[in-house]
Formats: C-alpha cells, structure tokens, sequence
C-alpha cells in the first residue's frame, strides 16, 4: 500500500487542465480547413475531384461541408497552389447542420448552448446513451478515452448510461445502416422527454465515405432532430469534448470561427 501511494505521487495530475488551458495536440493534427481563394486558380477543380465524399464545391468559390469531411488532405495535396489548408482550430461542433458548411468569406458558428428550458434540466447533469448505428469503432474509441483520468468527463457532470431509460439523449455515431436504423428509433423512444441527439463523426452526421450507399441512411439526421453535430472522421476527444461542453454551456461559444484566411 506506501508503494502504491508513492507512486502515486510520482505520477500527479493526470488529467488535462482543459478548458482552462488549451489542449497540447499531436502535430499531425488536422483542424479546421482554411480557404485561401486568392490563391485558387480559376477553373481548377482539384480539390473537387480529389474530395472522396463530395465536400467540396466550386461555383464562384470554394465551399466545404465540415459534416461530409473526412479531414484526409487529399484536397489539400491536390491543389497545386496550396489554396486549402488545415488549422490547429479543434472547435468544430456546430448546433446546426447548415453551419457546417464552410463557404469563402464566411464564418463557421460554433454550437450554441441549449435553450433555456433544457439547460435548467439538463446542463449540471447529462446522461447519455451511446449508439453505435454501423461505426468502424474509430469515433466509438474516441469517445471512450473521454472516461478515462486524462480528459475525465465525468468531471463536468457528464456521464455514458448502459439503458436509454436513464439518459438525457443519444450520442450516435456509425452512418445508421438500415439493419440498425430500428434500433436506433426504439432506444430513441425509450430515453424520457426531453431528450437530445449529439451525431459524433463524419458517418453519423452525412454517411462518411459510404455516403449515398444503398444500405446507409446518410446520418442520424434522416431519422432523428441532431442537436449537436460534431465533424471528423474520427473527431479528436478535445473536439468531442469542446462540443459537448458549449452544449452545455461550460464553454461560450464566440460569434463565429473564420474558415478564410487572413
């Protein structure tokens, strides 16, 4: 036991001071694309055609929709004059699915807290159940690593529940293939009102790369109200964690996070 105890000290603090303090990320890590259009050459559509879920789109601009990204930089080793680039921004989550799509001259709104009804009940304690609709088990890992002492969610009153009958909402994640589309509306129906939908993952919230395949429903959008949409494939646990925390109010979310370089 005075080992044990011993040892203990030796280790100290654990767990990531965030959000008082930024996040120390990996340095391959992949954030929020940054569209420079003065250096895109008009009628080159390389990133178009290098983008293996569609997300980008060239009319008069670039736009690129953050829920069908898979942040693979394959547009980004495409173009030739550098014009999309990936940040160190880990803040990704939007409340709506509209603003994940990031367009020339326009900003990328954070997620919002929830309304203030649903805070009242839900924004000192969240129960979650989580629902894994077809996943590779690439977000379902990231989630996971939010339990253990480094990122500690149960700090912030947070916590994964084994039944749906006693959680506040769903975290989904995985394309919803159609064998698992049933079940995903039943454990709905079985979490009491009111109730929330958090889509985790580039699958969950527009398909992913088995995007508009037959046995897929393209997200938990084509059955379910989402709340909260959180982008990556798989998303970092900072951004999962980011997110769930502007849900519920820890963190405020600016005006807007500019997706246009300077």
């Amino acid at each position: 036991m005075p080992s044990l105890f011993f040892t203990r000290l030796r280790q100290g603090q654990r767990t990531l001071p965030f959000p008082d303090a930024g996040p120390d990320l990996p340095e391959r890590f992949r954030g929020l694309p940054i569209i420079d259009q003065s250096l895109c050459p008009s009628g080159c559509d390389a990133c178009v055609e290098a983008c293996p879920t569609d997300a980008i789109a060239s009319d008069d601009s670039l736009a690129i929709d953050l829920g069908r990204c898979l942040f693979c930089s394959e547009c980004s080793n495409a173009c030739p004059q550098g014009a999309i680039q990936f940040s160190r921004q880990y803040q990704l989550a939007a409340s709506r699915r509209a603003d994940l799509v990031l367009k020339t001259g326009q900003s990328l709104q954070l997620a919002h807290r929830l309304a203030d009804d649903l805070h009242r009940i839900l924004g000192r304690s969240l129960k979650l159940r989580q629902v894994s609709a077809g996943g590779c088990n690439g977000c379902e890992a990231d989630i996971n690593v939010l339990n253990t002492v480094v990122f500690d969610l149960g700090r912030f009153g947070i916590q994964f529940v084994a039944s749906p009958r006693h959680a506040d909402g769903l975290l989904v994640t995985g394309p919803v293939t159609r064998n698992m589309s049933l079940a995903l509306e039943k454990t709905y129906a079985a979490v009491p009102h009111p109730k929330i939908v958090i889509a985790v993952g580039a699958c969950a919230i527009a398909g992913g790369p088995f995007r508009e395949h037959p046995e897929v429903l393209n997200g938990a959008g084509a059955i379910l109200a989402v709340d909260l949409f959180i982008p990556g494939c798989p998303p970092h646990p900072i951004t999962i964690l980011d997110g769930l925390l502007r849900l519920i109010g820890k963190i405020a979310s600016p005006a807007a996070a500019h997706g246009e370089a300077p």
